[in-house]
């Protein structure tokens, strides 16, 4: 299983042409919205028009973590390839919860879950030595001027119960 998952994860950074992600992990967005919505008709905080949805490619190895991070748009998560991956979301009123993304029902995972908005979050692998290929899909679609990295000390201060998931998931 080892050398398995780690060829394949290099074929499939190769094959779909992924880049490093600021987070953590490799990308590359696959699909755009043709439309845009305007500004004004967006929920508040956004500085500008965007397109109506995005979607990527998001491939993680077991040695990377997804930082905490948070978005002002949903993201939906969709399982594509390797091992399950670990989604953390801790909402805006302290609440944490983990959802695993992977293949098997049966062992509590499933092949899609959604991030609400301005939730903190962020993933890892949970096999050793393994990869996970997953398609996230963001409306209205993704901008990195909506996009903010987690810092360790002020999200511990803000939620210090959770202090031990915040240090395993920033740097």
């Amino acid at each position: 299983m080892k050398n398995k998952h780690t060829k394949e994860a290099a074929y499939w950074i190769e094959k779909l042409d992924l880049k490093p992600h600021p987070e953590g992990g490799h990308y590359r967005e696959v699909f755009a919205g043709s439309d845009q919505i305007r500004a004004d008709a967006l929920p508040p905080g956004f500085t500008g028009p965007r397109k109506t949805y995005t979607s990527i490619y998001f491939l993680l190895e077991s040695h990377q973590i997804s930082r905490l991070h948070r978005l002002k748009s949903d993201e939906l998560w969709n399982f594509y390839s390797g091992s399950p991956i670990r989604i953390h979301v801790i909402r805006p009123d302290g609440t944490h919860e983990e959802r695993i993304l992977g293949p098997d029902p049966e062992n509590g995972e499933a092949f899609q879950y959604c991030v609400p908005s301005g939730c903190w979050f962020g993933s890892l692998v949970s096999e050793p030595q393994s990869y996970a290929l997953a398609g996230c899909f963001v409306a209205p679609g993704f901008d990195f001027q909506d996009f903010e990295l987690g810092s360790r000390e002020s999200l511990i201060h803000t939620f210090p119960e959770h202090k031990t998931i915040i240090q395993k998931l920033t740097s």
